[in-house]
């Protein structure tokens, strides 16, 4: 198989990039916080991470604003530069919106047609096969139902994950789906958690939400082709928020289309991730990283802590334990 990996990066402290933002930013109920766009200087250790331990990637796509860090190397040819006027057009940009970026990402020039999408928040840690993604020329993932949660706290992100509930429920019947395919809503390897889940969902005619797996996601880029000739002009649309916004679609309403349509292996993806937030105490974290104890982890940053530069060597410390030599794309 050919598998591509994409990775989306932004650098927040660049004064180039800020001066545009100011541009546009006005005082709205938009989510910009600053967290939407803070870099932790880890970025070489997501490269040196799937260098050493997922060699077989084609090619990774590096998706930027235009900046790029002084240390990548440019000529490696595995790599591919991808700035955002070669994929979104131009009366939407400048984009600051990673919802909106990302529904664009099938438009990347010599894109695989199977491909794995990471944040750059997301990163590698031990030996990964191809098959942790796709097999049988089809993405790895798991379907389950989660409801939509309105959380006062975060009502942007509870707005966005029912935008994509609605797309998805004017496309597929849930009763329907869910008999023709039932292997792909019970898979025996499930978590159990989800697998009662789902079949308490079942109680509801409507889908009520999906469980969205906070990590890599596997992608067909047919899948992309075929939501934008479905919902084109509710992409139109959504894509022309610079900022992320309560009126967004994202990323997992492709990855759902996905699942839903029976285009997916069912597996227990869980068991090969970890997902942690940063905050003041992030001893299982640099525990994680040191000891190597997930193949694949996320390191959200939610902004709940005081000091950004501990916690920045903290992580950096830990990574070199597992990644200390540089990879072939620095320079």
């Amino acid at each position: 198989m050919s598998i591509d990996f994409v990775i989306m990066w932004v650098d927040g402290s660049d004064p180039n990039w800020l001066a545009e933002k100011r541009k546009y930013t006005k005082s709205t109920d938009l989510d910009d916080r600053p967290e939407r766009y803070r870099d932790w200087d880890l970025l070489r250790f997501w490269f040196r991470g799937v260098e050493q331990f997922a060699p077989w990637v084609r090619k990774i796509h590096f998706v930027t604003w235009g900046h790029i860090p002084e240390w990548l190397n440019r000529d490696n040819p595995k790599l591919q530069i991808v700035v955002h006027e070669q994929i979104i057009p131009k009366e939407k940009l400048p984009l600051f919106n990673s919802s909106s970026i990302e529904c664009f990402l099938h438009r990347i020039p010599d894109l695989a047609d199977q491909f794995v999408f990471f944040n750059d928040d997301f990163f590698v840690i031990d030996t990964i096969k191809p098959e942790v993604f796709f097999q049988k020329e089809k993405p790895v993932d798991m379907l389950a139902f989660q409801p939509v949660v309105a959380n006062p706290g975060n009502p942007v992100m509870s707005s966005i994950f029912m935008n994509n509930s609605l797309i998805l429920c004017k496309h597929f019947d849930k009763r329907k789906m869910v008999k023709e395919h039932p292997g792909d809503y019970f898979h025996i390897g499930y978590p159990p958690l989800y697998f009662f889940y789902n079949l308490l969902e079942l109680c509801f005619p409507l889908y009520t939400g999906f469980y969205t797996v906070h990590g890599p996601s596997p992608f067909l880029k047919s899948t992309f082709e075929t939501v934008w000739r479905e919902e084109e002009e509710t992409l139109e649309t959504s894509t022309r928020n610079r900022f992320r916004s309560k009126e967004d679609l994202t990323q997992y309403l492709f990855r759902e289309w996905q699942k839903l349509s029976g285009n997916f292996v069912p597996k227990n993806i869980l068991k090969y991730q970890k997902y942690f937030e940063v905050g003041e105490d992030n001893r299982e974290l640099v525990e994680t990283i040191r000891k190597q104890k997930h193949r694949m982890i996320c390191i959200n940053d939610t902004g709940r802590f005081q000091n950004q530069e501990a916690v920045r060597a903290e992580l950096q410390q830990a990574f070199l334990t597992i990644l200390p030599k540089p990879s072939t794309f620095e320079c």
